[in-house]
């Protein structure tokens, strides 16, 4: 679950990139971001993989208050939490199936299924943990 309470980030050139957001996404759910560039997309998401600190407010990731969080647990929290960009980085090597096993594998996922079960997955377009 994430968790966003009055989360406002203001940059050092005075730029507002958000604005008091209170949201909540709960576990399962599938959320798009959209809207023009310089709305505050990328931060939004910076903010919950810990690359940004918000200006004000408290942002929870599983419960967890990311602003207590160490800097040494931010990889673990960062293989919990799925995110595409639209610049995804495909390994060219790889078939678009290798490159989501090579992703599961590394999270641990991976070895708890079997390949037949990754394909069905992948050709529904979804894969579970």
């Amino acid at each position: 679950m994430i968790q966003f309470y009055h989360v406002s980030k203001v940059y050092s050139s005075n730029i507002h990139a958000l604005n008091d957001i209170t949201v909540q996404v709960n576990k399962g759910e599938f959320v798009f971001l959209t809207g023009p560039s310089g709305a505050g997309k990328t931060t939004f998401l910076k903010l919950i993989y810990c690359d940004e600190s918000p200006t004000q407010g408290e942002i929870l990731v599983n419960g967890i208050n990311i602003a207590r969080i160490k800097s040494s647990q931010i990889p673990y929290l960062r293989r919990n939490i799925g995110i595409v960009f639209q610049d995804f980085k495909l390994l060219k090597d790889l078939t678009v199936f290798q490159n989501v096993a090579f992703a599961l594998e590394v999270t641990g996922i991976r070895g708890k299924r079997t390949e037949e079960e990754d394909l069905e997955n992948l050709a529904n377009g979804w894969i579970t943990g």
